[in-house]
C-alpha cells in the first residue's frame, strides 16, 4: 500500500472519529434537554388553546386563557384572590427587588471587607460559607417562626413581607459575599492605594474606584437574587397571611388547588406568565453570568 493511501486512510477514519465523537457529545448534551424542550412546549401550546392538548399543536386556539389580566379569576363565582392579578405582580416585584437591593448592599460590602482586610477566622469563615450555603433553607422555618412571633410580626401584612425580604436576603447573601469576594481580589490594590492618595476615604475609594471595575460581578448577583426572590415560594406561603400580600408563587398554587377539575389552559398562560421574567433576565445578562462562573470558580 503507498503513502498516499495510507495517509487518505488516516484522514477518513480521523474524520470518522470527529463526526462520531461529535455525535455522541450533542446527544449527551440534547437528550436531557428533550424533556424540558417538551415541558416549554407545551406550557407555550397550552396557553393559547382552549381544551386540553395532547400533543404540541394548539386545540381550539383562543387568547381567552389571559383574561386573568384584565378580570379576577373566579371560582364558584367568587374571586380566587381578593386583589387583582397586577397586585400580586406588584408584590412578587417587591419582593424580588427587595431582595436584590439587600443582597447586592450586603455582598459588595462583606466582600470588600473579605478581601481587603487580614482579620483572624478569615480563611475558616470563607471556607464556611460554601457549608453554610448548603444547608436547605427550610430547617430554619420553625426557628424563623417562633422569631417573627416573638417580635410581633407575624400575619402584619407590610411588616411580614418586609420581614420575609430580610429572611431571603440573609440566607441569599453569604454565597453571593463568597463569589463578589473573587471580583474584588481582581482589582489591583495600587488602584485603590492611588485613590487614598488623592484624598479619598475607604469608603469613597470602594463606591468611586472599586465599585464601577466590578461592574458585571454586581450585575450577575442582582439578576441571580433578584430571580431568587421572584421565583421565592415556601417562605412566602408560610410566613404571609394576608392575602394581599401574597406572590405569583403563591397564587399560582392556590390556581392548582382551587379547581376540582384543573383549567389547564388558564393554569398555562398564569405559568407561562410568570416564566417570561426570568428568561428575559437570563437572555439579556449571559455575559454577566459567565463572568460571575469564571471569577467564582477561580476564587
Amino acid at each position: 500500500m503507498s503513502k498516499v493511501s495510507t495517509y487518505r486512510e488516516a484522514v477518513v477514519k480521523a474524520k470518522v472519529r470527529s463526526i462520531v465523537g461529535t455525535l455522541i457529545v450533542y446527544g449527551v448534551v440534547c437528550v436531557p434537554l428533550v424533556p424540558l424542550l417538551l415541558m416549554y412546549g407545551w406550557l407555550i401550546v397550552q396557553a393559547f388553546s382552549g381544551r386540553p392538548v395532547e400533543w404540541l399543536l394548539p386545540n381550539q386556539p383562543t387568547l381567552g386563557n389571559w383574561y386573568f389580566l384584565t378580570k379576577p379569576i373566579e371560582f364558584g363565582g367568587t374571586p380566587l384572590f381578593p386583589v387583582s392579578f397586577w397586585r400580586l405582580v406588584l408584590n412578587t416585584l417587591m419582593l424580588a427587588l427587595g431582595t436584590a437591593g439587600l443582597v447586592v448592599v450586603i455582598a459588595s460590602l462583606a466582600g470588600y471587607a473579605i478581601s481587603r482586610f487580614d482579620f483572624k477566622g478569615r480563611d475558616p469563615l470563607l471556607r464556611s460559607v460554601v457549608i453554610l450555603h448548603s444547608i436547605p433553607g427550610v430547617l430554619f422555618l420553625i426557628a424563623l417562626m417562633y422569631l417573627l412571633n416573638s417580635l410581633g410580626i407575624y400575619g402584619k401584612g407590610l411588616l411580614t413581607m418586609i420581614s420575609v425580604i430580610i429572611i431571603k436576603a440573609g440566607i441569599e447573601s453569604p454565597m453571593y459575599t463568597w463569589m463578589l469576594k473573587g471580583f474584588f481580589d481582581s482589582v489591583p490594590w495600587e488602584l485603590e492605594w492611588a485613590a487614598l492618595v488623592d484624598g479619598c476615604s475607604r469608603f469613597k475609594a470602594w463606591r468611586s474606584v472599586v465599585m464601577p471595575l466590578i461592574f458585571p460581578g454586581i450585575a450577575a448577583v442582582s439578576v441571580f437574587a433578584f430571580l431568587s426572590g421572584w421565583e421565592e415560594f415556601i417562605l412566602v406561603y408560610t410566613y404571609i397571611t394576608d392575602e394581599r400580600y401574597f406572590t405569583l408563587s403563591v397564587a399560582l398554587d392556590r390556581l392548582i388547588g382551587a379547581f376540582r377539575f384543573i383549567n389547564y389552559g388558564v393554569l398555562a398562560a398564569f405559568g407561562l406568565f410568570y416564566l417570561i421574567p426570568a428568561i428575559i433576565f437570563f437572555i439579556l445578562t449571559q455575559k454577566y453570568l459567565t463572568t460571575l462562573r469564571i471569577i467564582a470558580y477561580k476564587g
